[in-house]
């Protein structure tokens, strides 16, 4: 995603009304205690067999100059911090690390050991052809004109941090014109390249996908089955595909599971491995497009907390290792529908995906009409999210069922029988 200074624009705080509506509610018993909040869940014992915090993970602006979120998350990805090739190898064998390094310094002492570093952009002293348009720099989205620089580079970023950076993705939303203007083949060559040298200096290393933006259908089409069928060529010299799910400005989670399965239906044709994981790379709702007919949306309250909640629990619906929320800011940010900074709501929805997700043991989803039930459980505890695919639907609260609360941590007693409203804002159903 293109990076654009961040605009103060006024943020709402308040509560959707109508985010949650039961009636026959209990008043006979106490409602448990909120569970604690961890600012930081890297530090928090997580048992290995309920879902890890890797799940989430974020973009953090300023995270090279010392910046870190207040919201909990679990992998963090490098992009727009200054850290991309073009970057710092500023002329052929000269590099400048500050941004880099600043960054692993400082995931390093907020106890974050998994970073996800994109080894792409090109430096204009290298690049085949150069625009202005060029993201972020004039020659950025080029080829190399020549490999033998492309395998330096990764050749002296895999040994210079062998063991600080887990994971390299080859390039960002490689179908569009202004992060890359080569051919899949081409991109399919850097890949297979950059693949052999980081698993010959750092084996458990592990290499992502360049990274197709799915929102944009005809590029998408153009660029991502040619990039697959080159890698199949190659024998899949990549340990996991990634993948950019912003939906259109009007769209929703149920929007982003269609692109989500637009992705799935290219790696079937393709013949890629059937479990070879997924991660998407980069996602937000909400920003102005396609076209000039859909202006951006604000998404805020209970929805924002929510959406992100249901991005998250959709993950693991629908296979998806891992995802990176764009971005975490320190003010509001013009460009982004859900806004992620601190006292936000969105800021709220990591907080309630931490408390009903991280560590527990993931159950499964059913779908009844529009309406989704999903299951989960830990330490002899057990819960359920439920949510309206679109529009209203009646649910009957199931045995067991003692309090309701939505991600805000706006919460009432309630108890088997009473009669709930689902909305798009997932629900938490406390059971006995």
């Amino acid at each position: 995603m293109v990076w654009n200074r961040p605009q103060l624009i006024k943020a709402a705080v308040a509560l959707a009304a109508a985010s949650m509506v039961m009636t026959a509610c209990s008043s006979g018993s106490s409602a448990p205690s909120t569970p604690s909040v961890s600012v930081n869940p890297s530090s928090t014992a997580i048992s290995a067999t309920g879902v890890q915090p890797s799940l989430v993970g974020m973009h953090v602006e300023g995270v090279e100059a010392g910046a870190w979120p207040s919201a909990p998350f679990g992998a963090l990805r490098l992009w727009d911090n200054g850290t991309a090739w073009s970057q710092i190898e500023l002329e052929p064998g000269v590099y400048k690390w500050d941004n880099l390094e600043g960054a692993l310094e400082n995931a390093q002492a907020k106890g974050m050991n998994d970073v996800l570093m994109v080894l792409g952009t090109t430096p204009e002293w290298n690049a085949k052809k150069i625009s202005p348009d060029d993201y972020p720099q004039p020659g950025a989205a080029s080829a190399p004109k020549d490999l033998k620089a492309w395998d330096a580079w990764v050749t002296e970023v895999a040994t210079r941090y062998k063991g600080r950076i887990t994971s390299y993705q080859i390039w960002n939303e490689a179908n569009l014109k202004n992060f890359w203007n080569g051919t899949p083949e081409e991109m399919a060559e850097l890949t297979k390249r950059a693949y052999d040298i980081i698993k010959k200096i750092d084996p458990e290393a592990l290499v992502v996908s360049a990274s197709p933006s799915t929102r944009l259908t005809a590029s998408f089409t153009k660029f991502f089955p040619a990039y697959l069928k080159a890698l199949a060529a190659k024998d899949w010299p990549v340990d996991v595909i990634g993948f950019h799910t912003y939906p259109a400005a009007d769209g929703d989670p149920v929007a982003r599971g269609a692109l989500i399965q637009a992705t799935r239906d290219a790696l079937t044709a393709a013949g890629a491995p059937a479990d070879i994981p997924l991660w998407d790379t980069e996602l937000n709702y909400g920003l102005a497009g396609p076209g000039a007919n859909l202006p951006k949306q604000e998404i805020t309250g209970a929805k924002a907390a929510g959406w992100i909640v249901r991005t998250y629990i959709d993950d693991l619906r629908y296979d998806v290792a891992r995802s990176y929320w764009y971005i975490w800011t320190q003010k509001p940010y013009d460009l982004l529908g859900i806004q992620a900074y601190p006292g936000s709501d969105g800021e709220q929805g990591f907080f309630a995906l931490q408390n009903w997700v991280f560590g527990a043991n993931f159950d499964g989803c059913t779908e009844n009409g529009d309406a989704v039930t999903c299951n989960f459980s830990k330490d002899g505890e057990s819960w359920i999210v439920a949510w309206a695919q679109k529009g209203e639907v009646p649910f009957t609260a199931p045995a067991g069922t003692k309090l309701v609360c939505d991600p805000l941590a706006n919460c009432q007693e309630s108890q088997e029988g009473a009669a709930i409203t689902l909305t798009e804002v997932p629900l938490r159903v406390y059971l006995q």
